[in-house]
């Protein structure tokens, strides 16, 4: 089998580039602030679980390529061109066989517990979600075996509505479809009190 791949999303951390909600309630600088130490630690709690392969998938492409502030020895993946469909289709069709996790960088709940329950419900599902909620998604992941990935998995998905999870699975026809924990990602100021309540 396929050794399983977990997919972060991570974009270079610049004021006014990332987390722009959480900006504009809290600042710019604090918000790629927050966004650099959440996706460092995501990464250092993941990227080491021999359970599975995690790669970086960067953007931009040529400055996340060469960046500093992501560690070295993790593989990194181009994000390329267009929406969040896009980018993550291009994923799920372009990578070796087996089956793929994508995650964001931006959610302080994750856990390898977590990642690892999500691998295991591809055994027996063709896909799984971690809702959040808001009606989208952190967590998304497809079995990939012998059918390819539909080239437009993600052409009709309203993303960052209440409706991105729904239209999500409605594009994956009839495949089997299983689901994980809900979490919640960060937004804005009142999520970052939300999530250092359920992180003690």
């Amino acid at each position: 089998m396929s050794r399983a791949q977990l997919f972060i999303m991570v974009k270079e951390p610049h004021p006014g580039r990332v987390k722009t909600r959480l900006g504009r309630d809290i600042g710019m600088t604090a918000a790629a602030w927050w966004f650099r130490h959440q996706a460092r630690d995501l990464i250092r709690r993941l990227g080491c679980d021999p359970r599975w392969q995690t790669v970086l998938a960067v953007s931009p492409d040529h400055e996340g390529l060469a960046s500093r502030i992501w560690p070295r020895h993790l593989p990194r993946w181009p994000q390329g061109s267009g929406d969040l469909g896009d980018r993550m289709g291009r994923i799920f069709r372009d990578v070796p066989q087996g089956p793929v996790v994508i995650i964001g960088a931006d959610i302080p709940g994750i856990t390898p517990a977590l990642i690892a329950r999500a691998f295991a419900a591809l055994g027996d599902h063709d896909a799984v979600f971690g809702p959040a909620p808001d009606g989208g998604y952190w967590l998304i992941g497809l079995k990939r075996g012998a059918r390819p990935v539909p080239s437009g998995i993600f052409e009709r998905v309203r993303w960052s509505s209440a409706t991105a999870l729904d239209d999500t699975r409605a594009s994956l026809g009839k495949a089997k479809i299983a689901f994980i924990d809900s979490l919640r990602d960060v937004d804005h100021a009142t999520d970052l009190r939300v999530a250092g309540t359920e992180l003690k």
